[in-house]
C-alpha cells in the first residue's frame, strides 16, 4: 500500500485547489446545506486561509487527493480548524486521523496556542476523531453557520 502523505496548499497548482474545493464541498454537501461563505473559501482558498496567516493541507496518496484541511487565524494565537473533509473512497484509511493530526501540528508551528472548530452533532465519527485528537467541547457558543451545534477547542 502506498504511503498518505500530507502537503500544504500551493496557490498556483490548480490541482490543490480543485482538490481542496471538491473534496470540501461533497462533505458539506453530504452532510449539511453549502452555504454562502463555504462557496466563498473554497473557491479562494488562498484568499481565505493562507493570505491571512492560516493554511490549507492536502491528504494525497500518489497523485489522488484524499482529504484536506484548513485553518485560519482568529486571534493573536487562536486559530480556527475551518475546513475538513475525506473523500468517500478514503474512508476507513486514517486520513482523518493523518490530517487532524497534520493541521494540530501546523497550528503550533504558526504559534497557536488554541485551535476551535465547530461541527454538528450528527457526524459522530468526526466528533469521535476531534476527541482522539485531543479537542473538548465548548457549552454556550454562538455560531455564523446554520449547521453548527457543537463547538470544540483544544490548547496546545
Amino acid at each position: 500500500m502506498q504511503t498518505i502523505e500530507i502537503i500544504e496548499l500551493d496557490p498556483s497548482n490548480e490541482t490543490h485547489k480543485q482538490a481542496f474545493k471538491q473534496i470540501n464541498y461533497e462533505w458539506i454537501k453530504k452532510y449539511f446545506k453549502v452555504e454562502q461563505g463555504d462557496l466563498d473559501s473554497l473557491e479562494n482558498p488562498e484568499k481565505y486561509f493562507i493570505s491571512t496567516g492560516g493554511a490549507v493541507l492536502l491528504a494525497r496518496r500518489c497523485e489522488e487527493y484524499l482529504g484536506t484541511s484548513a485553518l485560519k487565524p482568529i486571534g493573536s494565537d487562536a486559530y480556527e480548524l475551518c475546513k475538513m473533509g475525506v473523500t468517500e473512497a478514503a474512508r476507513g484509511l486514517g486520513v482523518g486521523k493523518l490530517i487532524g493530526e497534520a493541521i494540530v501540528q501546523k497550528a503550533r508551528d504558526l504559534g497557536a496556542k488554541r485551535v476551535y472548530l465547530e461541527t454538528n452533532s450528527t457526524l459522530a465519527p468526526a466528533l469521535a476523531l476531534y476527541k482522539k485528537l485531543g479537542f473538548s467541547r465548548i457549552e454556550n457558543f454562538t455560531s455564523p453557520y446554520e449547521r453548527a451545534d457543537v463547538a470544540m477547542e483544544i490548547w496546545l
